[in-house]
């Protein structure tokens, strides 16, 4: 093939997901936070099933659930590289990973922004009837 491109090979592909599972276990290994957006998952499927929520609501958490976690993975990735590059301090990798974080912090808020705008609905209406 011209420009250096290998033709398509499912196999090829099938590895480039286990190399795509083999990060999100990182994840879960090495981020703390990783297991507070794991609770925070199992919670918010958990509600919704209970308390039945819509197709388009399942739509909106989902999105807001995997933006949480490419943002924890983008900012896993990121604090990993950072420390390979810069293995001794330095106030401007602490900067950029304390901004990467304020990301995943600011993805985090509106999830749960998300989260009340559908829950706290249903929830009062639970309790009123």
């Amino acid at each position: 093939m011209s420009g250096g491109h290998r033709p398509f090979e499912v196999a090829a592909r099938l590895r480039g997901f286990r190399f795509a599972f083999r990060g999100l276990a990182l994840v879960l290994r090495s981020q703390h936070n990783a297991w507070i957006h794991a609770t925070a998952t199992l919670l918010v499927c958990l509600l919704g099933w209970a308390l039945g929520v819509g197709r388009v609501e399942w739509a909106v958490l989902v999105l807001a659930i995997a933006s949480v976690w490419g943002a924890e993975a983008m900012n896993t990735a990121f604090e990993h590289l950072c420390d390979a590059a810069s293995p001794d301090p330095d106030p401007r990798v602490e900067k950029a990973k304390d901004v990467a974080a304020g990301a995943v912090l600011a993805t985090a808020l509106g999830a749960a922004v998300v989260a009340l705008l559908i829950f706290v609905p249903r929830i009062l209406s639970w309790l009123n009837s």
